[in-house]
This record gives structure tokens, sequence and C-alpha cells, in this order.
């Protein structure tokens, strides 16, 4: 049966969050027309009749949405995303959500939709409270570890499946284990790394890039103290 897959970014790269290795600021601040980004209604039942017009019975569908920042596409967006899909799956297609968030505008009405619609929600969390409050500001300046926290435990109570994903700087490659134990301590099990990477062409020297052997050893660290706590049943 055909299965189909679709990244939305219903909010381009529009953010409240003004992450410092983030290279959508300047994709953003380039665009001729940034103030129509926002993904329309009818863009999104479009997407939607078009997508169940190409599967039949027994098909699989998963509706992936990023950012920037997704929730900034508010709420009822999201509401009527999900409804103009049950209106569209007249053939009883099996459908998948998911959501990567930095969390801060998640409050309760978000947690419930999110519990409603079993979407997996991926949090970004940058390893330790230290550098992800240094690399992941809000829009004034000010840290946000303690208010992704709160996200956190806010989708553990309303019993939303989620992951964390975790941007290795070279900072954090240095920090492995507190790395593993900050992130283990949230009681998400399922974590991510991805690499901080180098804007093309440039040889700017920072604290943010790591080589390849850093990232390599950065892993082999965390994956043995993964094997460590899995095989004493600590995980």
């Amino acid at each position: 049966m055909k299965q189909l897959q679709f990244l939305i970014k219903p909010a381009a790269g529009f953010c409240n969050m003004r992450c410092h290795y983030c290279f959508y600021r300047d994709e953003q601040q380039n665009r001729s027309t940034s103030e129509d980004c926002m993904m329309t209604l009818q863009t999104a039942e479009t997407l939607i009749r078009r997508c169940f017009a190409e599967l039949d019975q027994g098909g699989f569908v998963s509706f992936a949405f990023q950012g920037g920042e997704p929730t900034l596409a508010g709420l009822d967006f999201f509401r009527f995303f999900t409804q103009t899909v049950r209106k569209y799956n007249q053939k009883r297609v099996t459908v998948q959500y998911a959501i990567q968030t930095n969390g801060l505008a998640v409050a309760e009405e978000w947690a419930r939709f999110f519990r409603e619609e079993n979407f997996l929600v991926g949090i970004s969390l940058d390893g330790t409270p230290d550098v992800h409050d240094a690399l992941r500001p809000d829009a004034s300046g000010d840290g946000t570890w303690a208010r992704v926290m709160q996200t956190i435990e806010l989708l553990h109570r309303y019993g939303v499946e989620c992951n964390l994903l975790c941007v290795v700087t070279k900072q954090l490659a240095k920090k492995a284990e507190r790395v593993y134990k900050s992130m283990k301590a949230t009681g998400v099990r399922y974590l991510q790394f991805i690499p901080c990477l180098r804007p093309f062409k440039s040889t700017e020297q920072s604290e943010l890039y790591m080589t390849n052997r850093q990232y390599a050893d950065f892993l082999i660290r965390i994956f043995n103290l993964y094997v460590k706590d899995f095989v004493r049943g600590n995980y």
C-alpha cells in the first residue's frame, strides 16, 4: 500500500526563541515577503485533500510539523488540520502526527490536544541547563531551560509521548556524562543528538562547531553510558 510522509512548516522560520546557531534567522530576514509565510487554512486543506486522493484503504500517511516554531501557527490551525484530515480520510487510512517544538508555547490546551490526537512531540533541549540557557534564549534574551522543563512535566502528566532533541555543540561534546544524566533525569527515554553544523564555506572558529572526531567520541560515550544503565536495569 502507498505510504506518504509530509514535513510541514506552518510558521515557516518564525520563532519565539533566538538560538545562537539558528540558520533560519538569516533566511527569514532575507525573505521578500516574510509576513506572508504562515500557512493558510486554504493551503492546509488543499494539501490534505490531495494527500487522501492519492491513498487507498490500508495506506499510511505521516504529518510532521517543524519550524521555526510550528506552535506559532496557533492551536486553532492544528485543530483545523486534524479535523480536516478526518473529513477527507474516507478510506480509513492510518494517520500519524508528530511535531518538533521548543516547548515555550505549550500550555495545558496544547497538551490535551496532543493527547487527544496522538501526537508524538519532540522537545528541543540542549543537554545541560547552562549550555541550553546560553544558546537557546527567548526573544528577550532570557534562558528557557526551566520553562522547557515545565513543558516536559506537563506532557508527562497528560500522557503525551515525547522525545528530546539535543543540538550537540563543541561545548556539549566535552560534557557527555553531564548531558546524559541531565537529559535522562527528565524522564524521557528517547534521546536524539544532532551536530551543530558550520555554515557552508565558513571558516569561523567557535565553541559551536565540532570536528567529526569530537562528535563521534561524544556519541560513543553517550552510547556506553546507556549500555551500562540498560545492563543494570536502570533505563
